[in-house]
């Protein structure tokens, strides 16, 4: 991996001050397995573009299923455990492990990456400074590929609001990687919606 770009959004904090604890908890997890994951939903998106409220975490961990006990045990020695009863076996079917930090009750969703773009996601990865915590998010063009392919419509207006706060996108990337998983997920209009929440 390579090293990541270090820059201060601390001022950006707003709504996701509650989560500070779990988000340290799950960057301390994502640093025990050598920073291969990127945290992402509503935190990067607070953080990459217009604050707004969120319940939850997310992150996707570059990890094989086999890894999944290692992951538990290290979680559990930072507070965060398993919020359903077969949540290996879960994991195993779906390649999403469902945790909580149990002080704070904050959920925290982990998938279990494994496409190539999560692995170009995670490579290209950034650090972001909050006060006194470093997180690793994906870069905004990232960001904007992932909530493309989620597409609800608090999706849709995260998208807006990182393209708003990063005029620079290289928009190329974008295209490519969205107009790829509209094929895939047969949504033939998808990168034409992301086109014009992002001005291109």
């Amino acid at each position: 991996m390579g090293e990541a770009e270090e820059r201060d959004d601390s001022s950006t904090t707003e709504g996701i001050t509650p989560l500070l604890a779990p988000i340290r908890a799950l960057q301390s997890l994502l640093s025990k397995f050598d920073d291969r994951g990127v945290i992402i939903g509503g935190v990067a998106s607070s953080l990459l573009g217009t604050p707004r409220f969120t319940v939850d975490l997310d992150a996707v961990f570059l990890l094989d299923l086999g890894d999944i006990p290692r992951l538990l045990s290290e979680a559990d020695q930072l507070g965060i455990a398993p919020r359903i009863d077969d949540a290996v076996e879960f994991a195993r079917r779906t390649r999403v492990l469902l945790l909580r930090h149990t002080i704070s009750g904050i959920d925290i969703d982990l998938s279990l990456g494994i496409l190539p773009f999560e692995k170009e996601m995670v490579e290209r990865s950034e650090i972001i400074e909050v006060g006194e915590v470093q997180l690793r998010l994906p870069t905004p063009e990232d960001l904007i590929i992932m909530k493309a392919i989620a597409h609800r419509q608090k999706d849709l207006a995260d998208i807006q609001a990182v393209a708003a706060s990063h005029p620079d996108l290289d928009r190329a990337r974008i295209r490519n990687w969205v107009e790829q998983f509209g094929e895939v997920l047969d949504l033939p209009d998808l990168w034409r919606t992301v086109a014009r929440l992002i001005g291109d």
